[in-house]
């Protein structure tokens, strides 16, 4: 599937309005671990605390195979 087209890709480009060099620079520094791309937005200040928890929310409903057991930014703090 090509990154523009991949669902977690538009929720971050529609939902979050993230730009795409910001998208862009997460994906090269998670690309050994994609499951760490939220956790790298984050680090990166590419998106906030309440941002990174919907990130968060909208992987945990969409099933196992988005990374389901991710823990809740409220556990960084």
């Amino acid at each position: 599937m090509e990154l523009t087209n991949h669902p977690l890709m538009r929720f971050l480009r529609d939902e979050l309005s993230l730009p795409s060099a910001s998208i862009n620079l997460a994906f090269q520094q998670a690309r050994q671990t994609p499951s760490l791309m939220p956790m790298v937005l984050w680090q990166y200040g590419l998106v906030s605390l309440p941002e990174l928890d919907r990130i968060l929310d909208w992987l945990d409903g969409q099933g196992p195979g988005f990374g389901s057991a991710h823990p809740s930014s409220r556990d960084l703090v």
